[in-house]
């Protein structure tokens, strides 16, 4: 079989921040997958599973109520690999059309404080698999180290 695309860069040197994964065709839509990569895969520590499902639910609840970028977002969700999540979002678009976006979305969850939105059994099909220390500590880095050093 035919390698596909994201398994075709190297995972060895991939440095954190934000990426076009791919653009696709959607009928006359444009849609965009980006890559929010959080850690450098391999040489840095994965986030744990407790952590970037807290992420999930926190950025997916934030996105999706943003005013201005609600009905451009398709997806949000995590890595297999735990080195960061997929955005999918309506339109062509670059990493700097949504930098302030990601810095919104990142200090959103860095700051967040009380329950977490969707992780009660009813919910979440994992409701006990979160940690929002974790997660705070996680976007807070992001939001530092990657984001706010970004242009």
């Amino acid at each position: 079989m035919k390698a596909i695309p994201s398994f075709t860069i190297d995972h060895l040197t991939l440095l954190r921040g934000i990426y076009v994964s791919r653009t696709d065709k959607v009928g006359d839509e444009t849609i965009t997958t980006f890559d929010i990569r959080m850690v450098e895969p391999n040489r840095q520590p994965a986030l744990s599973q407790e952590s970037i499902h807290t992420i999930e639910h926190l950025a997916a609840t934030y996105l999706r109520n943003e005013p201005q970028w609600q009905d451009k977002i398709i997806y949000w969700g995590p890595m297999g690999c735990l080195t960061g999540n997929y955005l999918i979002m309506k339109g062509e678009l670059q990493p700097a059309d949504i930098l302030d976006l990601m810095k919104d979305t990142f200090r959103f969850i860095a700051e967040f404080e009380g329950e977490i939105p969707g992780a009660k059994p009813k919910d979440c099909g994992n409701w006990s698999l979160h940690d929002l220390e974790a997660a705070r500590k996680d976007a807070r880095v992001y939001l530092e180290e990657v984001l706010n050093k970004a242009q």
